[in-house]
């Protein structure tokens, strides 16, 4: 994997809400003295900790690898960002709001520093080299504790100043509004891996082992699981097909803890999709290839334009 055409090595950093990730990536995507730590918690200075975690984690990748010395740095975080301004937003998480990532980022690592969203970085990359490359239109959920999405429209982020994306906040049919009731939710009380085990939880008093242990059950002939993991299913569908008839989505990639699940998860979501669209064209469902580096990639890629002179 090629992620442009400088040949100058960059460091990448991937902050998520426990862990960090962090690496220097080479010109063809090999990643280099990876590293995962726990991400610092500071409610008085949320963000600059962050970062000046980020410049030991720098000082030890130069010690290790003193021949290859980073010339830019891709740094991508959680929440709502503003890559233009580079401005995080806000987390909730983590704690930020209207951080100055890239100046602040600049100061401590001492290179050029592109920053931008984790799931924007990780979904472009995806798009770039994975199964959605062959189309222009492309919705890129992550399906894990809680669900983000980003969104590629004539082959272009849709980026909104941050706000893009945010699929987890949709509206949805609520399943628990009661027999005949009109009610929504959002699409990550219900179809998140998160809600999936809490709404088995509270409808059968048994605690398990997260949504794939709420699939075991249903596949056992659980009722109960069946049914919460049915929800999900329609949940997801629903806000794809909003996607489609909003924005003409072709391709929706599905990557997450919640995508480990294969077929299991999109044979059930292709049909439910396929059943509520009418004239629409039919979306291709498609589990996503880069598994967990994909951010760290995505933070490089990032990285690399600045060495292109693309941003």
């Amino acid at each position: 994997m090629v992620l442009g055409a400088a040949k100058s090595a960059v460091l990448s950093f991937d902050v998520g809400g426990t862990d960090i990730k962090a690496g220097l990536v080479d010109a063809r995507g090999t990643v280099l003295g990876k590293r995962r730590v726990p991400t610092p918690l500071d409610p008085a200075r949320p963000g600059e900790a962050v970062l000046d975690r980020l410049a030991e984690l720098k000082a030890e990748l130069d010690a290790e690898f003193p021949e290859t010395p980073a010339a830019a740095a891709g740094v991508i975080v959680p929440g709502i960002v503003d890559s233009t301004a580079g401005v995080g937003v806000y987390s909730t998480n983590l704690g930020w709001r209207n951080f100055p990532f890239t100046a602040e980022a600049e100061k401590r690592l001492g290179v050029p520093v592109a920053f931008d969203h984790d799931v924007r970085s990780a979904a472009a990359v995806e798009h770039r080299f994975g199964g959605s490359k062959e189309f222009s239109d492309v919705v890129v959920m992550v399906v894990g504790t809680g669900i983000a999405a980003a969104v590629f429209s004539g082959g272009k982020a849709v980026t909104a100043g941050g706000f893009a994306g945010e699929l987890g906040h949709a509206q949805v049919p609520d399943p628990d509004a009661g027999h005949g009731a009109a009610g929504f939710t959002i699409l990550e009380a219900v179809g998140s891996a998160g809600a999936i085990a809490k709404r088995y939880h509270r409808a059968s008093g048994n605690r398990i082992n997260g949504a794939r242990g709420v699939l075991l059950r249903a596949s056992g002939g659980d009722a109960i699981a069946a049914r919460i993991w049915a929800d999900a299913v329609d949940a997801l569908a629903f806000t794809i097909c909003q996607c489609v008839n909003i924005i003409g989505t072709e391709a929706v990639v599905l990557g997450g803890g919640l995508a480990e699940a294969g077929d299991e998860l999109l044979e059930p979501l292709r049909k439910r999709v396929d059943a509520l669209l009418d004239f629409q064209r039919r979306p291709q469902l498609i589990r996503a290839q880069l598994g967990q580096d994909a951010g760290l990639l995505g933070a490089a890629m990032n990285a690399r334009t600045l060495l292109e002179g693309i941003r």
